[in-house]
């Protein structure tokens, strides 16, 4: 009688902890795994006159705060809204002067001067020295291990994505297939940045930006700018 007793009592005790467990899971979707896990929103290209306001009228909105690598000749004429980016707590990247390719990717020196002038015309603008930069296109295959020097050498610090909405290639996408796109992403990843953009013909990106908030704040994703503080991503630096 003893041992039966000893036997229901583990048996119970098994169950609880299964159940207790289960609940756990099915309460919170299965995403405790995601708790904590930084987010970052990232908008490439501007700034520009209705969508990069329209974006940023949507992240005081959800209360959210995201990182802008905007292009130094874009400025022009959209000092306000460069101004407006700083003031309510976003983050400024950069992303070079002209985003002509065939002239930035000429040589290391053309590319980190553009990101000079760029720095230039923010910090004379929101009297704010940005650090933080992007390639057009990415840095694959064209980050080398001399120009990553030289970068370093002039206090840049490179963010690429791992998360993309395709809205640069396709602005014309409907809203829930960028919605869709933004949610492609790997377990694998410690944190998340994510590729968007907010050129003249990106209005569906804005559309879809509330859904893309709403998704990962019920995942448990905390939401963060990147700063000169954040640690570098960068893809595979060619040979």
């Amino acid at each position: 009688m003893k041992y039966k007793k000893l036997y229901f009592t583990i048996i119970l005790f098994s169950l609880c902890i299964l159940i207790s467990g289960f609940n756990y899971y099915y309460n919170d979707g299965g995403k405790d795994e995601h708790v904590n896990k930084p987010v970052y929103l990232t908008f490439d290209d501007g700034p520009t006159y209705v969508v990069t306001n329209k974006l940023l009228d949507i992240l005081k909105e959800h209360d959210v705060k995201a990182t802008f690598f905007v292009v130094g000749k874009e400025i022009e004429d959209k000092e306000d809204i460069l101004k407006r980016i700083y003031d309510e707590g976003h983050s400024i990247g950069l992303h070079t002067y002209s985003h002509d390719f065939n002239k930035i990717y000429k040589s290391d020196d053309i590319f980190i001067e553009e990101m000079l002038k760029t720095q230039k015309k923010v910090k004379e603008i929101t009297g704010y020295t940005s650090n933080i930069i992007r390639f057009p296109g990415g840095s694959s295959k064209h980050l080398s291990t001399e120009l990553l020097e030289k970068l370093h050498q002039n206090n840049f610090k490179i963010y690429d994505w791992n998360v993309n909405i395709s809205d640069g290639v396709n602005p014309n996408l409907t809203i829930d297939q960028l919605a869709s796109n933004a949610k492609k992403n790997s377990k694998n990843y410690s944190r998340l940045i994510i590729l968007m953009h907010c050129n003249f013909n990106n209005k569906n990106t804005a559309k879809a930006l509330p859904k893309i908030i709403e998704y990962y704040k019920d995942l448990g994703y905390e939401f963060e700018t990147i700063t000169e503080d954040t640690k570098e991503y960068y893809y595979k630096i060619k040979k």
